[in-house]
């Protein structure tokens, strides 16, 4: 009963600031306004450089791909930078005393730190699934090309990366203590997390040694599994008409569809893998920084 009342009390709290409910809640269709006003004709000439000359598709498959790609660079970026956002209370409850006056009840820190953990998944959740709905409109007036599997298997994607966003904001924002550093950190992501997971530039622009680097981090491996499953659908319609594999696979190779560990091609199942695995390594790191805290001070 405390954990549920603790729950809906953060979740009233985040709702209940409407500032930052609007701010989380716009920001995502904002910037899909604005990747569909100036990078869309980037993917677009991008598309058009790899392909052979001879070879031309249709207007509706080019605006699927887009699309497609668009769709999933909002939604690998907005999964982390939502929870950042959500999950700001835990650091207001801190710099107003909230949080000492909670402890000072019979109320356990782990449940605490869950109650925090819970309440910022399912705002960040509500959110990015308005976005995924969102592109999925924009989608449908584009060009869409995605089957019901793929349809589910972005809803669950989206799930996964909240979750993982929502770990990792809470490992970070435990040491935080004012609304300053919020500020600061907030804007180190959200100007940082699409570069580093691939969203804003393909993965396969840039240096080797730095591609390297990032195939460490699990956000990449969750903005490749948006990308295969907002674009699978084109892939496939590019196969029926009889595109040639070798320039289906250089498309894939060119948006991160297919992403290399060290030149070893990474399966979905393995992506799928590393994304789990790095949620539970961040929500474990965050209980035991609550044990940890808890012995300290005991």
């Amino acid at each position: 009963m405390t954990f549920l009342s603790l729950t809906k009390r953060n979740c009233k709290m985040f709702f209940k600031d409407k500032g930052i409910f609007f701010t989380s809640l716009i920001t995502p269709l904002i910037l899909l306004v604005l990747y569909a006003t100036f990078l869309a004709n980037v993917y677009r000439d991008s598309f058009t450089s790899v392909m052979p000359e001879g070879i031309a598709l249709e207007e509706s498959l080019v605006n699927g791909l887009v699309g497609g790609q668009l769709l999933s660079s909002l939604l690998a970026v907005c999964t982390v930078t939502v929870a950042f956002c959500a999950n700001m209370l835990m650091v207001a409850d801190k710099v107003s005393g909230a949080a000492n006056d909670f402890l000072v009840t019979p109320v356990k820190r782990s449940v605490l730190a869950l109650s925090y953990y819970v309440a910022t998944a399912i705002s960040t959740l509500i959110i990015c699934f308005v976005a995924l709905g969102a592109g999925l409109i924009y989608l449908s007036s584009v060009g869409w090309y995605l089957s019901f599997g793929d349809v589910l298997a972005l809803i669950l994607d989206v799930f996964l990366l909240s979750m993982f966003g929502t770990a990792l904001s809470s490992v970070i924002n435990y040491f935080l203590t004012s609304q300053g550093q919020i500020s600061a950190v907030g804007s180190i992501v959200s100007a940082g997390y699409g570069f580093i997971c691939g969203a804003y530039m393909p993965i396969s622009s840039f240096s080797e040694g730095l591609q390297k680097v990032i195939s460490f981090l699990p956000g990449t491996y969750g903005t490749s599994l948006l990308r295969n499953h907002a674009i699978g659908g084109v892939f496939r319609e590019m196969e029926a008409i009889g595109l040639p594999e070798i320039v289906i696979d250089s498309l894939r190779d060119s948006i991160d569809c297919n992403l290399y560990f060290f030149d070893h091609k990474v399966a979905t199942p393995v992506m799928y893998l590393i994304l789990a695995a790095a949620l539970f390594v961040t929500l474990s790191a965050y209980i035991l920084l609550h044990i940890f805290a808890k012995k300290k001070k005991g």
